[in-house]
């Protein structure tokens, strides 16, 4: 799991491109529909391991001394047959997620994303998210939903505040904002502030958007020593007594709530931060989109919910 810088360096997109050409198209004189009522296969894959994929990495970036890599994650796929890898690559500039797919055969790797496909896209991430119950902002029965997974240890969360600040402050009653704990295990003070927050939302919602916005805000200041400290400043900052807040971010049913969070996100494929759901379609790049075309996504989900809403009655 990574924190998702707005761009990526240059030489990942040459690695992806490099995997994505080798990618050939089907033949079509080969291609075969089956039976409507045939017995859908389920097609495990075997997941490689580590050292498979650590090998991969050596062949593909060993040529570049500045270039370092962590394996992340190895899982299997929402697709059938195929592995997800997720690696953080770290490089002068900063730290880099990148995602591949290895086939079952172990023998070919596919860059990119997967896609969700038909009819109706997003509909299964957006029912999963009904099951997103952290703090909001907006009426409930707004016609877009947006839900936020967001690390406060980010930089990148940081950044996608005043965007959607600026959307909520336009969009009024057609926008609900539901923000989610993700913290990544590779951030040091992340989870402790994700349970303050977690505890400043279950007393205050007004508290808790103040909350984490200081603590963005205060992100440089931060440190593993200080964090304790730190955060509890901001919690009287933002109106609750931290003594109770600490007191709650220490409980088992905290860190429960938290890793609930985690595992919704991890549910809808969450694979770095910040990542937002508008009506289940994910944006992952939220600092790298220009905010006419985000605002354009969201106008149309709200008329594609009306459009859907109209055909129901």
């Amino acid at each position: 799991m990574y924190c998702r810088p707005s761009r990526l360096p240059i030489i990942i997109l040459i690695l992806l491109a490099s995997m994505a050409s080798a990618q050939q198209k089907p033949d079509a004189h080969h291609a075969k529909t089956a039976p409507a009522d045939a017995p859908k296969l389920e097609i495990r894959p075997n997941l490689p391991s580590q050292e498979t994929v650590s090998a991969f990495l050596q062949q593909m970036f060993g040529y570049n001394p500045v270039l370092t890599w962590k394996v992340a994650e190895i899982r299997p796929s929402e697709a059938q047959g195929l592995a997800e890898v997720i690696v953080v690559v770290s490089s002068p500039q900063g730290q880099q997620g990148m995602k591949f797919f290895v086939t079952a055969d172990g023998e070919h790797a596919l860059a990119g994303d997967l896609m969700p496909f038909g009819a109706h896209p997003f509909a299964a991430a957006r029912k999963e998210l009904e099951k997103a119950n952290g703090p909001a902002q907006g009426p409930a029965d707004a016609p877009v939903t947006l839900v936020e997974f967001s690390d406060l240890q980010c930089p990148h969360c940081k950044a996608a505040v005043p965007v959607l600040d600026k959307l909520l402050a336009e969009e009024g009653k057609n926008v609900r904002l539901i923000f989610e704990n993700f913290p990544l295990p590779i951030h040091d003070w992340a989870a402790k502030a994700a349970a303050y927050a977690d505890c400043v939302g279950q007393t205050s919602n007004d508290a808790f958007w103040k909350f984490i916005a200081s603590t963005f805000n205060a992100q440089t200041e931060i440190t593993t020593a200080n964090a304790d400290e730190k955060l509890n400043g901001l919690a009287d900052a933002a109106g609750v007594k931290s003594a109770d807040i600490a007191a709650c971010a220490a409980k088992p049913e905290t860190v429960a709530r938290v890793e609930q969070s985690v595992a919704l996100g991890k549910a809808v494929k969450i694979s770095g931060t910040p990542t937002l759901f508008v009506n289940g379609r994910i944006i992952e790049n939220l600092g790298n989109l220009p905010y006419e075309v985000f605002k354009q996504l969201v106008d149309f989900a709200a008329k594609d919910a009306e459009d859907q809403q109209a055909k129901a009655k």
